[in-house]
């Protein structure tokens, strides 16, 4: 490891000269992490599974970040890492069966995903929309460290681009995403290097929707019975966390696609400088980006969703957004928000 807190090791991406910092696993290192974060820049950090790549989870704009350096096809919801359980009670609402898996196991390989509390500050694109959120406060000692120093909600999904291995180390990091990320922080290799297991703490079930670094038996163990499997049912339109299929926030209004004019009572959804025919009969606009830019718009697609549905519109007129880059994820979670329901 280099004895610098920081030494630059990339970068041309396509908006111009971009450095994506090697940071060192000490004090000085985790301090410029933590600044980076506040600033909405994406960190890279090593867990005890895997490097996760990270992003303040109460800013859209950050967590648009994620999705456009991962290549995601889609918005999962992500998972938001806490420095203890009192953080994350803050985030999320845990009954008896949830604390008792919190105590158990945190900080830990496990993610619990748990009814988004009132005084939850994690943004709407980091849940998908949902009324959950899923949690997890790491086992590594340093990223409970920078966690703390941030004083926010981490999003932090594995640190590689969408369908390749997650990553172990720093390295690894670095041939993924060298060209997309603004730091990353050489802790070394992972010591468990699988996934955190997933349990939905919901409705007062226990489910485990994806295996990992925490064994099933152990859960059952502590909650002293076995646990369900997968989602509560197979043609549940929102899973609640990664690994899973994708979720969205479907809208009480129904949802018009690849709309050229606006009808009387809809309201817009609108996406660059364009005005389509009717737009002065709309009940309410947004425009997700009017310079065109796909990352602003994912930042603001489920807070412009949500705001459209409260003026109480029948309809939502969608005009065409393009399907490159995030235009893909975003033109996704229209088509489900879209769906017949």
């Amino acid at each position: 490891m280099n004895n610098d807190r920081s030494t630059p090791v990339a970068s041309q991406d396509g908006h111009g000269q971009r450095v994506t910092e090697l940071l060192t696993a000490d004090a000085g290192g985790l301090a410029r992490a933590a600044d980076l974060l506040r600033l909405g820049r994406l960190v890279a950090f090593p867990t005890e599974t895997v490097y996760g790549l990270g992003a303040d989870a109460t800013n859209p704009r950050a967590v648009a970040g994620i999705y456009a350096a991962k290549q995601r096809p889609s918005f999962n919801p992500l998972i938001s890492h806490l420095p203890d359980i009192a953080a994350a009670e803050r985030e999320g609402v845990f009954d008896e069966d949830a604390m008792r898996l919190a105590r158990a196991f945190w900080p830990g390989p496990l993610t619990l995903v748990v009814p988004r509390a009132e005084t939850s500050h994690i943004c709407d694109l980091a849940t998908a929309g949902l009324d959950s959120v899923a949690l997890r406060v790491p086992g590594l000692p340093l990223a409970r460290d920078l966690l703390s120093l941030v004083g926010r909600p981490v999003a932090a999904p594995s640190a590689n681009r969408s369908g390749r291995v997650s990553p172990t180390r720093s390295d690894h990091v670095l041939a993924d995403l060298i060209d997309r990320i603004d730091a990353v922080i050489d802790g070394g290799g992972t010591n468990v290097g699988l996934e955190s297991t997933i349990v939905s703490c919901l409705n007062g079930e226990m489910r485990l929707l994806r295996p990992g670094g925490v064994p099933r038996e152990a859960i059952e163990e502590v909650l002293g019975r076995t646990l369900l499997d997968g989602p509560a049912s197979k043609d549940e339109e929102a899973p609640r966390a990664p690994g899973m299929l994708e979720s969205h926030y479907a809208p009480r209004a129904l949802v018009r696609l690849a709309a050229d004019d606006v009808r009387p009572g809809e309201g817009a959804l609108l996406f660059g400088s364009g005005r389509p025919r009717g737009i002065e009969g709309a009940r309410a606009v947004r425009n997700l980006s009017e310079s065109g830019d796909l990352v602003e718009a994912a930042a603001n697609l489920f807070a412009y969703l949500r705001a459209i549905d409260d003026a109480g519109v029948e309809a939502i007129a969608v005009t065409p957004i393009p399907a490159h880059g995030l235009g893909e994820a975003i033109n996704d979670r229209l088509r489900r928000a879209a769906a017949p329901r």
